[in-house]
């Protein structure tokens, strides 16, 4: 957990510079639209420098740091009951399966909208419709994995990933179906602008959950392999030790 926690501020680090560059800028021009269009000004508590700087890299970072320690944990239970992979390509494939589960599916049906979009008065709404989406995409990512896992025997390795990767799809499409939509962005809102913000929320989250599983990924690959080295050596010593002359 603590190299997961180690990896996670990592790649926070990384995915802070995107934000920065990326995604600040889009922020900026989305307020400045609200400021234009609004005729109610209020006074800031908090300094959009602050929010920019400090305030961005507070968040991020202690995001970062949490979503490892969380990730590194479903790591210690995918190692070896995900197949034959080893500790890097396990690391690869929980963040893989973590970015689709935990912000690419939620993402496609409630996209993330910059300021002066969306209705102050549903934001309880918008947040507990995101937050549902999010738990179902992750409950039906941990069926698709048990699913396919039962239905190897019998079908091979490629049928059953095929076969539980489809019924994964089929039953996000249910959700989406299911819940309701919403649809507050404003009409004269710049289209182009709302692309731009939504595209640099998806390379912030694409930025943290690669880097996390490349550097978590050596990380555990470094210390189980000095671990295995420990382990023979003793095991070869204790044989040579209890070993009886001829």
């Amino acid at each position: 957990m603590v190299r997961g926690m180690l990896a996670g501020l990592a790649a926070g680090v990384l995915a802070l510079v995107v934000a920065y560059l990326l995604g600040e800028p889009r922020v900026d021009s989305a307020i400045a639209f609200e400021d234009a269009h609004s005729h109610e000004h209020e006074m800031a508590v908090v300094s959009r420098s602050l929010q920019s700087t400090a305030g961005l890299a507070t968040g991020v970072l202690v995001y970062g740091v949490a979503f490892g320690g969380i990730v590194a944990l479903a790591f210690c239970f995918a190692l070896g009951r995900a197949g034959r992979f080893g500790p890097r390509a396990t690391a690869m494939l929980v963040s893989l399966a973590g970015l689709v589960a935990v912000y690419f599916v939620p993402f496609l049906k409630y996209p993330a909208n910059p300021p002066s979009v969306g209705d102050p008065g549903t934001i309880g709404k918008r947040t507990a419709l995101y937050f549902l989406m999010m738990l179902l995409a992750v409950l039906l990512a941990v069926a698709a994995v048990i699913a396919g896992r039962r239905l190897a025997p019998r079908l091979g390795t490629w049928y059953a990933t095929v076969a539980a990767g489809a019924g994964f799809v089929v039953a996000v499409g249910l959700a989406y179906a299911f819940l309701p939509a919403v649809n507050e962005v404003p009409k004269d809102f710049p289209a182009s602008l709302l692309w731009q913000f939504r595209l640099s929320a998806l390379a912030i989250q694409l930025v943290l959950w690669t880097a996390f599983g490349l550097i978590f990924g050596e990380l555990s690959e470094r210390v189980l392999r000095g671990a295995g080295r420990r382990v023979g050596g003793r095991g070869g010593h204790d044989s040579a030790v209890g070993a009886e002359p001829s």
